[in-house]
């Protein structure tokens, strides 16, 4: 059973200053969880329902004594950020942040002020599907472990390094090429599959800063057939990782 001490500080990694506060976050939901424990995360607690624990106890009878607790679903309603709680969640420290300059031979996603968590967790997983294995995201984008974030993920989150540094300043520092997402760059297609560089996708309204696209060392577009203004960020990654890591 959980204590109101236990509950509350939980609660409370809803938020981001907790969470940078303790090092700590939550991830929520019955694939995440399984995969984490899959995966042999460094899990700090599983707090799940009974009818979860048995479907995966092969899983958490690995854990270490004490760090699995069954909970009910009116306690998880409590603890869960999500309109429609989970049967399980599991409480982690945060990794060692990654170095932010990717490595020669590797090809990175850097985020540009990302927004919105639930693209931000599709990009992670975007990732994670090219063998992107680096993101790099500017201060101002959304918290990479917003509850939502984590949650859109679908269990990515933990195998993709996620660094965050100024974007400007990593353009200035790496050697490796990099490739602007603007709405005014060279077709996409024009280009042959890359085995390294930096793939910049910008802002959900605004896209990328002039400041970025001007250090930029290609400006890349996806070629625009019917009447639609822009395209979702996470889509246009998607798009672009397609084209140019296959």
């Amino acid at each position: 059973m959980l204590s109101k001490a236990q509950i509350k500080y939980i609660q409370s990694l809803q938020h981001k200053k907790n969470r940078q506060k303790s090092s700590q976050y939550v991830a929520e939901g019955d694939k995440i969880v399984q995969e984490l424990l899959q995966a042999g995360m460094p899990v700090k607690g599983v707090y799940a329902t009974a009818d979860w624990l048995e479907q995966h106890c092969s899983l958490v009878d690995r854990m270490p004594a004490g760090t699995v607790t069954e909970v009910d679903a009116a306690v998880l309603k409590q603890l869960s950020s999500l309109t429609t709680p989970n049967r399980a969640m599991a409480l982690l420290d945060m990794p060692v942040p990654a170095n932010p300059l990717p490595a020669a031979g590797t090809v990175a996603l850097a985020l540009e002020a990302i927004q919105d968590p639930g693209n931000m967790g599709t990009l992670i997983r975007i990732a994670d599907w090219f063998g992107i294995p680096q993101i790099i995201c500017s201060p101002d984008c959304v918290d990479v472990y917003n509850p939502k974030t984590i949650q859109a993920t679908m269990g990515s989150m933990i195998r993709v390094r996620i660094a965050e540094y100024d974007i400007r300043e990593l353009l200035q520092q790496t050697k490796l090429p990099s490739f602007a997402a603007t709405l005014h760059g060279k077709n996409i297609a024009t280009f042959p599959a890359i085995k390294e560089g930096i793939i910049l996708i910008g802002n959900e309204g605004r896209g990328l800063t002039e400041d970025v696209t001007a250090l930029a060392t290609h400006r890349i577009t996806i070629p625009r057939i019917g009447g639609a203004e822009s395209l979702n960020a996470a889509v246009a990654a998607g798009i672009i990782c397609g084209r140019l890591l296959i």
